[in-house]
């Protein structure tokens, strides 16, 4: 079988699809921006986009001009492909680029699976949430304006599937019977306890299971993943735990939501309000792999903070990893994180609650064996790679034999 994926920033979400179709024999090509690693078995083809986006273009426009931009230059090689004689059986993409906008004017009896991560509302999501960030009426209507090609992409996907119920029910529900709930998948075999994992600090220190240890990982240090309000309960923690250790992990980069006024990072702007922190403290910026694995099998709490939004990988993994985790209490953190049976959950901008519930873990992380079981337990059950990849491919399959 012929299986062709879409994803400006390859592997994106199927590094794990990719190389297991190709290693039981399917013939894998992968269309992708220029810069991105090849998967195992796969061959690479790199777009770019012609032009940028107008520099004077309606605010509201700039990530549907951008998706076409991007849809097209995908369509000029699709076309080429089409006239050297290449037709996938099934096309596989994340739409939120716009890569799958134009593929059925190429191929119309080709299916397309689209991946889908989350549709923009304009109420009951990110969008509002925050009323330190309120929405302004342009807010609103630039979220209706964004999702219009997300609408036009699923609207020719002939299948798709999103990792969570919450970010499935994001969309509207026309579309609901298109999508299955199927995560991206945690490989619970290479994220798991680890008794003598250790991990080195940029000062040359290390830590292991003995230390007390509270972690925070994203992949840069923003609102939009709760950075503000673990900061602003971070002095009360760090007072009621002496010998905590707090290693945060990201980059000053904006991954969503706005930047800060001026020419401060997120991390400069809460490190100025609340004030100078102790050496115990240690921000150490992105990770290679291996070692922000060897820091949450080695953490005693992990905090994890996120709007209404894409569930990150990160805090599944620390549950797989056999780690505390204390959460806030939004969709779709709650739709996995049970209260006090394999995590817990404290309100986002309740400062002290998350104070509170985090000394309180470190303080009993010696008891909280059950805790640590339980979040393993749920990731083997429903997040496992093995299990995500047999429903993706299980439905990869269908769609094929459709087309045939």
């Amino acid at each position: 079988m012929k299986v062709l994926f879409l994803h400006q920033n390859c592997p994106g979400q199927f590094k794990h699809l990719a190389p297991a179709l190709s290693d039981r024999g399917d013939e894998v090509a992968f269309i992708s921006q220029p810069g991105r690693p090849t998967p195992k078995g796969s061959r690479k083809i790199e777009y770019e986009p012609h032009r940028a986006v107008t520099e004077k273009i309606h605010n509201y426009l700039r990530s549907t001009e951008a998706a076409v931009l991007n849809g097209q230059a995908v369509a000029r090689i699709c076309f080429k492909l089409k006239d050297d004689g290449y037709r996938p059986d099934v096309v596989i993409g994340n739409p939120g680029w716009g890569e799958t906008l134009f593929l059925k004017e190429i191929w119309p009896e080709v299916p397309i699976l689209s991946m889908v991560e989350f549709f923009y509302r304009s109420r009951g999501s990110d969008v509002g949430f925050d009323p330190e960030f309120p929405s302004t009426n342009d807010t609103l209507l630039r979220a209706r304006t964004r999702s219009s090609f997300h609408l036009t992409a699923i609207e020719a996907t002939d299948a798709a599937y999103a990792p969570t119920h919450w970010q499935k029910s994001q969309f509207p529900a026309v579309f609901h019977d298109k999508i299955r709930v199927i995560h991206d998948g945690i490989d619970c075999d290479a994220v798991r306890p680890a008794e003598h994992s250790k991990f080195v600090l940029p000062d040359g220190s290390t830590l292991t299971k003995n230390d007390e240890v509270l972690t925070y990982v994203a992949r840069n240090l923003e609102p939009y993943r709760g950075f503000h309000s673990f900061m602003r309960a971070l002095p009360s923690i760090l007072e009621s735990r002496p010998d905590a250790k707090v290693v945060i992990v990201g980059g000053d980069d904006v991954s969503y939501g706005s930047k800060p006024g001026g020419e401060k990072t997120w991390r400069q702007v809460m490190l100025d309000e609340v004030g100078p922190l102790p050496d115990r403290v240690h921000f150490v910026g992105s990770l290679p792999y291996d070692q922000y694995l060897s820091l949450i099998q080695i953490s005693s709490v992990h905090a994890y903070f996120t709007y209404p939004f894409v569930l990150s990988w990160s805090m599944l993994e620390v549950m797989a990893a056999g780690g505390v985790v204390v959460g806030s209490d939004t969709p779709p953190v709650a739709e996995v994180i049970e209260e006090a049976k394999n995590g817990y959950l404290v309100g986002f901008f309740d400062v002290h609650a998350i104070a509170t519930k985090i000394s309180w873990a470190l303080e009993n992380r010696g008891d909280l064996n059950s805790v640590r079981q339980a979040a393993r337990k749920t990731v083997l059950e429903r997040f496992n790679l093995k299990d995500c990849l047999g429903a993706q491919i299980e439905l990869i399959d269908e769609l094929a034999s459709r087309s045939r």
